[in-house]
C-alpha cells in the first residue's frame, strides 16, 4: 500500500474523493460545543457546555460537570479535502454498549460511521455503527425513519433535511429536527437496546418506516435476507442477514453476521405494511425477502405534539437473545429516565480519568476524547451470557465476549490507557480473542477481529501485543498458558498455526517482503513484547530466541541511505516511499520502540538521532497537523510514540515541547476536531495520555515517558482501587516545561514512571517552568530501561485487582 493509498485502503478513498471544504469554514475552528454542532438553546436545554462551561436554562444559571463537556460529535467528519476526519459518530450509546443508536447521513462509500456533519439530509436512525474507522465501514443495521404524508419507501428518497442548529449531542443523547416531516427525534440508550421519541409537530398520521436491508458500507445496501413478523399490535420482531456479497466492509475479510431485533412500540398499531422493492402490502403479517431494499412500517393518529416512542433490543445470537435484551436494558417507556441513567454511565467513566483547570476547550477535547476510548471493543453477547462463534450459540460464563478490536491502532494507547482505569475489558478482549482461536474461526490471532471475524486488515501482531503487554501489568483474567501458546505459534509458527504477516520470508530472511518496512519493524515489536512474556511465564529458551529476532528491525535498515528502507526478496532495496502501510520510511523507521538505544546506534548517536527526530517536527507547521502530511503526521498510528521518544535519548525537554505542540494543533472541538481516523479511541487516547503527562513509548516495558500536563492536576482511579494524580504546578501555555518532579514527595530525577507506581497509587508532582531545564531527566543513568519487572497480581481476584514491587532503577 503506498503512502498516498489506493482507492480501498482505509485512506485512499478520502484523498481520491475530497470532500466538504466548504463545510469546515463553519466547522472546523469551533472553539465551543454550541460551534460544534448545539445549538445554543438546545445545548443549554440538555445541560450541555455551550459557549463555556455553564449551563443557562430558563433564567437559571448553574456550572457544567465533566460529563456535560464530553462531546460526540467531536470528530464527526468523514470526508474532506482540507483535514484529516475522525469519522466518529454522533448518536447515543453507552460505555461499550452493544447499541449504538446515531443518525445517518449516507449509506454508502468511504464513510464508516454512517455519518457526516457536513451533510445536510438524514436518511433515517440506525442501531448499529462503528465509530473512527477508515474504510468502507459495516453494521448500520435496523434504520428507522419517522414520515408524514405518504409512504416513500426508498432510503434516498425518504431522507429529510435538516437544522444544524437543531442538533443536540451529549452522552446517551441525540435529537434534531426533521424540517420534511415537522417530527423532532430523540434518541437514547441502554447496554444491548436502544429507545426513540418522535415528537409529532402537526396532526393527522404518523409512521415509522424500519429499513431491514440497510448496512453501513460501499454501496450502503449489503444485507441480503430479511425476516419480520408481526408479533402483536405492539411488536415485530425478526433478523436480518449479511453476507460478503457486495457492500460492508471492504478492507481485508468483511464479516458474515446476523442481527436480530424485537422491537416494541408504546402504543398499539394501528396500520402495519410491509415493503420489498417496490411492492407494498398492507395485509401480511410476516415477510421473509432477499433484497436491497424491504422492511416494515407502523403507524397511528397523532395529535400536534404527539409523542410516539418505539424501543428495540438487539442480538447477535437470536430473536429469544434479542428480545431478552430489550427486557434486560429497557424494561419501560420512561425516555427521561433511560436518558438519565445513560448520562450517569458517562459521568462514571469521566470519574475515571478526572481533569481539573484548564480552558473549556482544553476540557471539551480531553473529555470528549475520553469518551471515545470507552465505545471499543464493545460487548457483543447477550444479558444471559449467550453468544455466537461459528454456526452456533455458545456461553461463556467467566467473561463478556466482545468485538470490534482494531489491533493495529488500540494496541499503542488505548489498551495502555484501559489498562490502568478498566482492566475488566482486556481480560473480556484477550479471552475472546482466545476464544476465537480455539473454535477455529481463526489462524493465529486475530489482528482486526470485527463480528467474529478476522478482516485481516493492516499489518502486525497486536494481539500478542496487547497479551503481553497485560500479563507484564498483572492482568490475569485469562488462561495465560494458553494465551502464551496461541502467542508463540503465531510469532514462531509452525507455518500453519500462524498468520504472521510474510511468515515465510520473515523466517527464512529475517524481514518481510510484503510491505516490508512496515510489517519488519512491527513483528519486531512484537516478537520484543512475547520475549519479555515468555521470560516472565519461564520459557527462557523461546525468550533468548525471540530477543534476536526483536533485533531483525535492523536488516531494513539501508547504511548507505542512513536510514530504513523496504527489501525485495533478492535483498535489494526497494524505492524511498515504498514498503510501508499507512506512512512514508521516514516516519515508519521510528517504530522500533522497544530497542531505542539500538536505533541510536544505528543513526550515529544521541545528537544525531535527536536532531533528526527535532527536525520532522520543525517541519510540520500547525496548519498541516490537523492533515496527512509527508513529515510528522499524527493522522495515522506508526508516528504516536515518537514525540515521547526524546526522554530515552537524554532531551526530555524536547519530549515536553512537542507533545504540547501535537495537544495544541492536532486536537480541536467540533467535527473538524481530530487529525484523522479516531480508530476505535486510539487516536482519543493519545491526547488522554499525554495532556495527563505520560505517555507509553513501548507499552510491553510498562514505562511511560513523562510529558508536559496540560492540566493542574489529572487523576487517574485505577482498577486497583487506587488514584493517581500528576500535578503540575504553574502549567500554562508558556509554561510547558518541567523543571523539577517528586514522586509521593520524593525527589524523582528520572523522566519517566512505571505501570505498578500508577496502579499503586499516589502523585507525581512536576513544577513547570517557560524555559527548558535540561539537567532534569536527561542524565545517561537516568534513561527508561527497555523493560522493568513485571507487576505481580492478587491471586483469586480474576483480573489482576492487586499490586506488586519489584522494578529497575530508581532515583
Amino acid at each position: 500500500m503506498s503512502e498516498q493509498g489506493d482507492p480501498f485502503s482505509r485512506r485512499g478513498f478520502l484523498i481520491a474523493s475530497g470532500g466538504a471544504a466548504a463545510a469546515l469554514v463553519a466547522l472546523g475552528t469551533a472553539g465551543s460545543a454550541a460551534a460544534a454542532g448545539r445549538s445554543a438553546a438546545g445545548a443549554a436545554a440538555a445541560g450541555s457546555p455551550a459557549a463555556g462551561a455553564v449551563a443557562r436554562a430558563a433564567g437559571t444559571v448553574r456550572r457544567a460537570t465533566a460529563v456535560d463537556f464530553m462531546n460526540p460529535l467531536t470528530g464527526a467528519l468523514t470526508t474532506s479535502a482540507d483535514t484529516a476526519c475522525g469519522k466518529t459518530f454522533p448518536g447515543a450509546v453507552t460505555p461499550f454498549g452493544l447499541v449504538q443508536l446515531s443518525p445517518d447521513t449516507v449509506s454508502g462509500g468511504d464513510n464508516g460511521s454512517g455519518y457526516s456533519a457536513d451533510m445536510t439530509t438524514i436518511e433515517g436512525f440506525s442501531f448499529l455503527h462503528l465509530g473512527g474507522i477508515g474504510c468502507y465501514g459495516d453494521l448500520g443495521n435496523l434504520q428507522v425513519m419517522p414520515q408524514t404524508g405518504e409512504l416513500v419507501t426508498g432510503r434516498e428518497a425518504a431522507k429529510s433535511p435538516f437544522g444544524k442548529d437543531s442538533e443536540v449531542a451529549e452522552a446517551g443523547y441525540y435529537s434534531v429536527e426533521l424540517d420534511r416531516y415537522r417530527v423532532r427525534a430523540e434518541l437514547t440508550a441502554a447496554a444491548r437496546a436502544g429507545l426513540l421519541r418522535f415528537t409529532f409537530h402537526e396532526a393527522g398520521t404518523g409512521r415509522l418506516k424500519v429499513d431491514l436491508a440497510r448496512r453501513i458500507g460501499f454501496d450502503g445496501s449489503h444485507t441480503v435476507t430479511q425476516k419480520l413478523k408481526l408479533v402483536d399490535s405492539h411488536t415485530v420482531e425478526g433478523s436480518m442477514s449479511s453476507d460478503r456479497s457486495g457492500g460492508g466492509w471492504i478492507c481485508g475479510n468483511g464479516p458474515t453476521y446476523t442481527v436480530y431485533f424485537s422491537m416494541a412500540f408504546e402504543r398499539p398499531v394501528t396500520a402495519f405494511g410491509t415493503w420489498d422493492g417496490d411492492t407494498v402490502s398492507t395485509g401480511a403479517r410476516e415477510q421473509d425477502s432477499a433484497s436491497d431494499s424491504a422492511g416494515f412500517f407502523v403507524e397511528f393518529p397523532v395529535e400536534a405534539g404527539e409523542q410516539v416512542l418505539t424501543k428495540a433490543g438487539i442480538s447477535f445470537t437470536s430473536v429469544a437473545g434479542a428480545r431478552g435484551n430489550l427486557a434486560d436494558s429497557i424494561p419501560g417507556w420512561d425516555f427521561d429516565d433511560v436518558r438519565a441513567k445513560a448520562r450517569t454511565t458517562w459521568a462514571d467513566v469521566a470519574g475515571k480519568v478526572e481533569a481539573t483547570g484548564g480552558t473549556d476547550k482544553q476540557r471539551e477535547i480531553f473529555y470528549s476524547a475520553l469518551y471515545h476510548t470507552m465505545i471499543d471493543p464493545r460487548i457483543s453477547s447477550d444479558a444471559d451470557g449467550s453468544s455466537r462463534f461459528g454456526e452456533g450459540p455458545v456461553r461463556h460464563d467467566g467473561f463478556t465476549q466482545r468485538t470490534v478490536f482494531s489491533g493495529w491502532d488500540i494496541f499503542r494507547a488505548e489498551f495502555p490507557l484501559l489498562s490502568i482505569v478498566d482492566e475488566q475489558v482486556i481480560s473480556d478482549q484477550i479471552n475472546t480473542l482466545l476464544a476465537l482461536t480455539e473454535s477455529g474461526a481463526v489462524k493465529g490471532l486475530a489482528r482486526w477481529e470485527l463480528l467474529g471475524t478476522d478482516t485481516d486488515t493492516m499489518v502486525g501482531d497486536p494481539a500478542v501485543n496487547i497479551i503481553a503487554e497485560a500479563y507484564l501489568k498483572g492482568i490475569r483474567g485469562f488462561d495465560a498458558e494458553k494465551a502464551y501458546a496461541y502467542c508463540r505459534d503465531v510469532a514462531m509458527g509452525p507455518a500453519d498455526r500462524s498468520n504472521r504477516n510474510d511468515f515465510a520470508h520473515w523466517s527464512t530472511l529475517g524481514y518481510c517482503v510484503d510491505n516490508s518496512l512496515s510489517t519488519t519493524l512491527e513483528n519486531s515489536y512484537s516478537d520484543f513484547a512475547l520475549a519479555r512474556f515468555a521470560e516472565a511465564a519461564g520459557h527462557a529458551d523461546d525468550a533468548r530466541t525471540l530477543d534476536e529476532t526483536a533485533k531483525n528491525y535492523r536488516n531494513v535498515f539501508n547504511k548507505d541511505a542512513g536510514w530504513f528502507r523496504g527489501r525485495n526478496a533478492d535483498g535489494s532495496w526497494m524505492g524511498d516511499q515504498d514498503g510501508c502501510v499507512e506512512s512514508n520510511p521516514e516516519q515508519q523507521g521510528w517504530f522500533v520502540p522497544h530497542d531505542i538505544d539500538g536505533l541510536v546506534d544505528l543513526l550515529g548517536g544521541r545528537d544525531a538521532f535527536n536532531t533528526r527526530l527535532d527536525d520532522i517536527f520543525e517541519q510540520t507547521p500547525p496548519e498541516d497537523m490537523m492533515k496527512w502530511n509527508e513529515t510528522y503526521n499524527h493522522s495515522n498510528e506508526p508516528v504516536h510514540q515518537m514525540a515521547f521518544m526524546f526522554v530515552h535519548t537524554g532531551a526530555p525537554w524536547l519530549t515536553q515541547k512537542w507533545s504540547r505542540y501535537i495537544c495544541e494543533h492536532a486536537y480541536n472541538t467540533g467535527p473538524a476536531g481530530l487529525a484523522g481516523n479516531d480508530d476505535c479511541g486510539q487516536m482519543s487516547a493519545w491526547y488522554v495520555m499525554a495532556a495527563s503527562g505520560f505517555y507509553p513509548v513501548n507499552p510491553a516495558s510498562t514505562v511511560y515517558a513523562i510529558g508536559s500536563p496540560l492540566f493542574p492536576e489529572v487523576t487517574y482511579s485505577t482498577s486497583r482501587g487506587t488514584r493517581f494524580t500528576v500535578e503540575a504546578r504553574d502549567t500554562s501555555d508558556t509554561n510547558l516545561y518541567v523543571q523539577s518532579a517528586t514522586l509521593n514527595g520524593r525527589p524523582l530525577r528520572r523522566a519517566w514512571i512505571t505501570h505498578e507506581e500508577i496502579v499503586s497509587g499516589g502523585r507525581l508532582t512536576l513544577v513547570m517552568g517557560a524555559s527548558p531545564n535540561k539537567s532534569w531527566g536527561s542524565d545517561p543513568r537516568d534513561a527508561p530501561p527497555t523493560a522493568v519487572a513485571p507487576v505481580r497480581p492478587v491471586r483469586g481476584a480474576g483480573h489482576g485487582t492487586g499490586h506488586g514491587a519489584g522494578h529497575g532503577h530508581r532515583r
